[in-house]
């Protein structure tokens, strides 16, 4: 999720701040934005542990370039905190708290969850050594070439890494200078495909049925016109709730229910439970981070309540396990997930979760996710046809509306895919997993160049 902060603060500049009220509020719009850039500078200095000055211009300066002048940001690493502040009028500071990442200080904070301590052995086997898998064939390294070039005019793509596994070992990979495979990187809405796995975990154990109503209290009621929304509703967008949407972005997306949800609410879910009824469960198709956020309180509550329950639940029941040893999952004030949008993890981890699929749900023998799961989460939502939407994971399953603009990826392929061009793709019919990562801002997340990347490594290593 994001949207044109630039916009947004040149619109501050021009209107008074008493002249907006309710969903265009001027004043909720620009802590929107300012919170964007301290949170993501804070975990790109502290989670990352890339340089933020840079991560500033290839992933934030293009939102604020207009009004750059107006913004401020200060990063303190003995404090290990980020502020940030627009004209002197909007402030805001980000904290780093270690295995939970940054959050936005918007009135007193819970404890920091502990560390969990040791983690348990994986039951993925190593997918690779310690150094990075150089292509042994000259064709995907071409292809890898090509992936990496820039563009000679804005937009940029800047690609930060691809990793290719075929039959559970990676067979080639390349970092962008400063990156490497131990480098976690955000994955923005590729987090709802992790989330996505650890609601298959709560169904496997029988604590959650996803076509029941959820089980969210203010919905209890059966007279409250939400209550009829289930888990299912929620993961394939069809909730029917007035939240906002999260495919494009613009300035608009500043005043976005979603937006403001994400970065202006220490309560994020408690924020958009409330939204209007628009369509009944499951009639309408509506990409929202609103409707993840309300399934990560449920984690939340299913695992124990708190941000330290769901640190250990989310490491013993899927991270420890696939080995994925560099995630961080950066938590509300409330200690819920930041499930839509918030996972960081290293390519090699995000590698791992796409076997886990690829493996349909077992590791090592064991099974994480429930039988059948995975075709679930791969099956065409209705409705979503022209975008290619499953549950919790984009989909070339279902015809080729959604597949319009992915020619080359194969028709059995889905993928978790997040903004500015993160994508971890799963292709069972050529036992392969690839994930790319970067901060592109040409059109439709660089799926073009992607969509290229795949079809030359399928065809070199057919």
């Amino acid at each position: 999720m994001t949207f044109r902060a630039a916009t947004l603060a040149f619109a501050l500049a021009a209107v008074p701040l008493s002249a907006c009220s309710g969903v265009l509020n001027l004043p909720r719009a620009a802590a929107t934005s300012v919170h964007l850039v301290s949170h993501q500078l804070c975990s790109a200095a502290f989670v990352s542990g890339v340089d933020p000055e840079r991560y500033y211009r290839e992933a934030l300066a293009s939102e604020v370039a207009p009004v750059s002048g107006l913004l401020s940001h200060h990063i303190d690493r003995d404090k290990r905190e980020v502020t940030a502040s627009f004209a002197g009028m909007v402030h805001s500071r980000a904290v780093f708290r270690g295995d939970t990442g940054c959050i936005v200080q918007q009135g007193p904070l819970p404890p920091a969850p502990d560390d969990p301590g040791p983690r348990a052995p994986s039951l993925l086997p190593p997918i690779a050594g310690p150094d990075i898998v150089a292509p042994s064939d000259p064709a995907v390294a071409a292809a890898l070439d090509r992936a990496f070039a820039e563009t000679p005019t804005p937009p940029h793509r800047a690609t930060k890494a691809i990793v290719i596994v075929q039959d559970g070992r990676v067979i080639a990979e390349r970092y962008a200078p400063g990156y490497g495979p131990r480098t976690p990187i955000h994955g923005w809405s590729m987090s709802k495909s992790a989330t996505n796995a650890l609601l298959g975990v709560l169904v496997r154990q029988g604590r959650l049925d996803m076509t029941a109503p959820a089980p969210v209290a203010a919905w209890a009621d059966p007279a409250n016109p939400r209550h009829a929304i289930t888990p299912d509703n929620l993961l394939r967008m069809t909730s029917g709730l007035k939240a906002g949407q999260s495919l494009n972005s613009s300035w608009k997306s500043a005043f976005d229910p979603s937006a403001q949800m994400l970065f202006a609410a220490p309560d994020m879910a408690r924020a958009v439970e409330a939204s209007p009824v628009i369509a009944p469960p499951g009639a309408r198709f509506n990409y929202a981070d609103a409707n993840t956020q309300i399934l990560s309180r449920i984690v939340r509550d299913k695992v124990g309540g708190t941000g330290q329950a769901v640190l250990e639940f989310s490491r013993r029941e899927l991270f420890d396990k696939l080995g994925m040893e560099h995630v961080v999952f950066e938590q509300d004030a409330t200690g819920a997930p930041i499930g839509g949008s918030h996972m960081w993890a290293t390519p090699r981890d995000w590698a791992r979760l796409g076997l886990l699929y690829l493996g349909d749900g077992v590791v090592g023998g064991e099974r994480i996710l429930p039988a059948g799961w995975v075709d679930y989460s791969a099956r065409l939502t209705p409705g979503s046809d022209i975008y290619g939407y499953g549950a919790g994971f984009w989909t070339n399953r279902g015809g080729p509306s959604g597949a319009a603009n992915r020619p080359h990826i194969p028709a059995d392929a889905f993928m978790a895919r997040g903004n500015h061009g993160q994508y971890t793709l799963v292709i069972p019919s050529r036992r392969m997993v690839i994930v790319r990562m970067g901060d592109a801002y040409t059109r439709y997340g660089d799926i073009q160049a992607v969509d290229r990347l795949v079809g030359e490594v399928l065809a070199a290593v057919s």
